[in-house]
């Protein structure tokens, strides 16, 4: 696992290209989608840490013109506004609902709630070392799950940014937020969307203070953020969560 790879961010810790040897184990084919997500909320009353909170991190251009200026962006990633009363059923604030995306993946999930949710469904999350292994499909040191070219005969295999980010998005993917959980064609071992579409929380400390994050998502873009790559990570303070943010399932075999 990991990678040397030009293109990588070394400062997260993507290499050294190491050997690293996993016990068997199951996850899940995609991530937990609203649908699923629900039935875990009416079933135990789950309240996400983002509606304790009262607000959560939307990105700037699926947020009405008239929230949007009320709504604190952070400095430094501005293209992010901090919505009251937006989460996991109203990802994009109040107005919002996923009556249309119950196949697509939740968001607005912490790392909290996805251990919760996972202590309901007798699952857990998967550690890197696991996720980059189902990632990969079963290619070797390859550069995304299908390969090591983005787009093959010009055909798109993932849910990332085209165009200018922020400000111009092509979606010649397709899709312009979250994809339906199984879109696009799997990899070797049939796990879908394991590039972009949604960051996926996994159970390793990234750094003292944050939980990992694998996979990238739909804001993702080679001019500032090419994590769609099998081996790039990130991570996340364990009660943080925002609108391209969930998580898939793994269990011991």
């Amino acid at each position: 696992m990991g990678t040397d790879d030009a293109d990588g961010f070394p400062d997260d810790r993507e290499g050294p290209v190491r050997e690293v040897t996993v016990a068997p184990f199951a996850i899940d084919a995609h991530a937990v989608t609203n649908a699923r997500f629900a039935e875990f909320v009416d079933a135990t009353g789950h309240r996400t840490e983002a509606e304790d909170f009262g607000w959560t991190y939307v990105f700037a251009k699926f947020v009405p013109g008239a929230l949007r200026k009320i709504s604190p962006r952070p400095e430094q990633t501005p293209w992010w506004c901090g919505v009251a009363g937006a989460y996991w059923r109203a990802p994009e604030g109040p107005h919002s609902s996923v009556e249309d995306r119950w196949d697509h993946p939740v968001v607005h999930v912490s790392w909290n709630d996805a251990l919760a949710y996972c202590a309901w469904a007798g699952r857990r999350l998967p550690t890197e070392a696991e996720w980059e292994y189902a990632a990969r499909g079963g290619l070797d040191q390859a550069r995304f799950p299908w390969g090591d070219e983005l787009t093959p005969g010009g055909e798109h295999r993932c849910n990332i940014w085209q165009g200018r980010f922020p400000v111009h998005n092509t979606e010649e993917d397709g899709h312009v937020g979250t994809a339906p959980v199984d879109a696009f064609w799997p990899n070797g071992f049939g796990l879908y969307n394991v590039s972009g579409n949604v960051w996926e929380w996994c159970a390793d400390r990234f750094d003292p203070a944050n939980r990992s994050m694998r996979g990238g998502s739909y804001l993702c873009h080679e001019s500032y953020c090419n994590r769609y790559r099998v081996a790039a990570r990130t991570g996340n303070t364990p009660d943080s969560s925002s609108g391209n943010t969930g998580f898939r399932t793994a269990a011991d075999v």
